[in-house]
């Protein structure tokens, strides 16, 4: 039987399995708006059929992408219908089924009910209820949310327990996106080791072995688009679209590549690049590395007719002690005039562009204010020698209205990319040598035995609190590679 249609997402399906037959229909990605300026809903973690971790919405087992605008309210009931008992191991063993949510890259609250990590805590039974504040000066971009309990965040973010957010306005920066036909692509690392059919998976992606490091283990994982085993995006030939991509696996990196295109990047890591650099609004690429959690919004333009041309991600060196990232296909791309337009519509006055220029020269040429430093053994995962404890007391403080000079410093066999909650940061500097065109993330990739420098920019006045920093391998996060940051 076919399994065709049009996604909610923007993403045609027509996914073929192993052995060549074609599926059931793809349930549809639901999306989630503003009404009155708050948009409310109800998630549930649960276990599906297959015996994974879920998010469930509306009675599907299904993550839906969030649709915000600058000043409204989310919130959120979320309910944990895990088992009491858990069957399956975690990092920290016994697994206790508990659960929260993270909202990456908002720039927010870390204290309840908003983005407490540390604090709020769902064990089976239990629901949290989150009641987050967008400032109504946010950068609009795409963000995500996923769960973030100490010890078995790996497991839950492996089996896809994750989402999309956008905050809508992007077409301030870029008023031609206005126009475009949107693509929100969720990107997860799926384990295909109960696959029944593990060699057959692998073949339809044509995963090939790592060839771009000394790592030989058995690949592990396949990338789904939207929950789906390579599907097929519709773009017709020459019409250019808006793609909006997280890199939502738990441990796996991705370097996208668009056959015979290139990527016109004006966002990253949910940031316009003309926010801070209004005369550079545009970054254009042949491929984009993105790290676990990292985010890239591109522009993109179809392939000539009769091409078949597809996107992918290309191998990615980890590290000698790194897991491997195969090159593979992550979906098709082929004609398709009836994808849905899925950009806002509203009645909501657009709103000018903002822009935020900033000197930073006088702490990019200071010594660091604080030195991150990774490292591991056969025993754990450190952050300046030191296991993350939930009873820890802050490993540093950062006074609220002031910029910092951070070192992060890779001193392990592979690579780790840094995440901190509630900030985003300048990239500036990588090894020793200044970048030729800075740009702000919230999750930065730290090669084997070099260095990156940012300036932190901790002036939002709504971040006081406990907040956390992490590799985000989520199994280093899980294993020990988090420290706790005091917002004061």
């Amino acid at each position: 039987m076919s399994k065709r249609g049009w996604s909610a997402a923007g993403v045609f399906v027509a996914a073929v399995t192993a052995g060549g037959r074609l599926n059931v229909p793809a349930t549809p990605v639901p999306e989630v708006r503003s009404s009155s300026q708050v948009v409310s809903l109800t998630l549930h973690a649960t276990v599906n059929s297959e015996g994974r971790d879920t998010f469930a919405y509306n009675g599907m087992n299904i993550a839906p992408v969030i649709r915000v605008f600058p000043g409204d309210t989310l919130k959120i009931a979320y309910v944990n219908d895990l088992p009491a008992h858990s069957t399956v191991s975690c990092a920290i063993s016994p697994c206790k089924n508990m659960t929260n949510l993270h909202f990456h890259g908002l720039e927010i609250s870390p204290r309840a009910p908003q983005d407490n990590v540390i604090d709020m805590m769902a064990m089976p039974g239990d629901t949290l209820h989150y009641v987050v504040k967008i400032p109504a000066d946010h950068p609009p971009g795409l963000f995500w949310y996923h769960t973030h309990p100490h010890g078995e965040s790996h497991r839950q973010a492996l089996d896809g327990m994750s989402g999309a957010i956008v905050i809508e306005g992007m077409e301030r920066y870029i008023p031609e996106v206005r126009k475009l036909r949107e693509q929100v692509l969720v990107v997860r690392g799926e384990s295909i080791e109960k696959s029944r059919d593990a060699a057959a998976l692998l073949r339809r992606v044509e995963a090939r072995p790592s060839t771009c490091g000394s790592e030989s283990e058995a690949i592990e994982r396949v990338f789904t688009v939207n929950g789906e085993v390579r599907p097929t995006i519709g773009i017709n030939p020459g019409e250019r679209q808006f793609w909006r991509v997280v890199n939502a696996s738990a441990d796996q990196y991705l370097d996208l590549q668009l056959d015979q295109q290139k990527l016109e990047i004006v966002a990253l890591d949910g940031m316009p690049l003309a926010y801070h650099d209004r005369e550079h609004a545009k970054k254009v690429v042949e491929h984009a590395l993105v790290p676990p959690a990292g985010r890239v919004e591109a522009i993109v333009t179809g392939p000539e007719a009769g091409v078949h041309a597809t996107l992918r991600t290309l191998c990615v060196d980890t590290g000698s002690a790194g897991d491997p990232n195969p090159a593979m296909v992550l979906a098709d791309v082929r004609a398709g005039a009836s994808a849905p337009q899925t950009t806002a519509k509203t009645n909501r006055k657009p709103e000018p562009p903002e822009y935020k220029a900033i000197d930073l020269s006088a702490y990019e040429n200071s010594e660091p204010d604080f030195t991150v430093v990774f490292t591991e053994d056969k025993n754990g995962f450190y952050i300046n020698d030191r296991k993350y404890e939930p009873d820890a007391a802050p490993m540093t403080r950062a006074r609220v209205g002031t910029y910092q000079h951070w070192r992060i410093l890779n001193s392990s066999a592979e690579l780790h990319p840094m995440h901190i909650h509630q900030v985003h940061f300048l990239v500036f500097g990588e090894d020793g040598k200044r970048v030729e065109h800075p740009v702000w993330l919230d999750t930065v990739n730290v090669p084997v035995g070099e260095t990156v420098d940012v300036v932190m920019d901790f002036t939002n006045p709504v971040i006081r609190g406990m907040s956390v920093f992490h590799c985000h391998l989520l199994n280093h996060e899980d294993k020990g590679m988090m420290a706790k940051i005091l917002f004061e």
